[in-house]
């Protein structure tokens, strides 16, 4: 299984619950530059860190990230 971000949609939830990337990077134990890679579809993420995710910015998962 690969979990891609969808960029605009990631991007757009961050900015709506208003928070940097390293403030998103700090509630969800990541790096900022992780968080910056993910935004720019350069890195997949794992089931339970999309997870994670999803539930900080308050979208569905479908929503924020494309499930292969």
């Amino acid at each position: 299984m690969k979990i891609t971000t969808k960029s605009n949609a990631f991007v757009k939830a961050r900015i709506v619950k208003g928070l940097s990337q390293r403030d998103l990077a700090k509630r969800s134990g990541l790096s900022p530059s992780y968080i910056s890679l993910l935004e720019r579809s350069v890195k997949s993420v794992g089931p339970a860190t999309a997870k994670r995710l999803s539930e900080l910015l308050d979208q569905p998962l479908e929503v924020l990230f494309d499930i292969e």
